[in-house]
């Protein structure tokens, strides 16, 4: 199965457990790997026989900005579900979500979220 690797998708959301974190926001990053088969595409050099990977890029961005989860894992999940569910073409999603600048005192460190769904496990 081949993938599609889109990084670095950079965005402002207001995802987090503390009051402040939901009301001021903060900056999160999310990579997105998509399995998929692009062979048809190679042949035919045709975006309709592809993704096209702005939607995802669009879609992950447009969660990132309005959700208010108060846990990231929910928001990652809602991430890998979302992309699931808006194209019939990929199989299996990997997401990771990084809060780069995490509100936890004297810790200088990213938080980072790691899923991998299929298809068949959704649920």
């Amino acid at each position: 199965m081949d993938c599609i690797a889109l990084t670095g998708i950079r965005c402002y959301g207001y995802t987090g457990y503390l009051p402040e974190e939901q009301l001021l926001g903060q900056w999160f990053e999310v990579d997105v790997r998509l399995w998929l088969d692009i062979s048809t595409a190679a042949q035919s050099d045709a975006i309709e026989d592809t993704l096209d990977y702005r939607s995802v890029i669009s879609q992950v961005q447009h969660l990132v900005k309005t959700s208010k989860f108060a846990l990231i894992e929910r928001l990652v999940y809602a991430i890998a579900d979302s992309i699931l569910e808006a194209s019939d073409r990929v199989t299996q999603v990997q997401v990771i979500l990084s809060k780069p600048a995490a509100p936890i005192p004297d810790f200088g460190g990213k938080i980072s979220i790691e899923i991998i769904k299929t298809k068949n496990n959704r649920e």
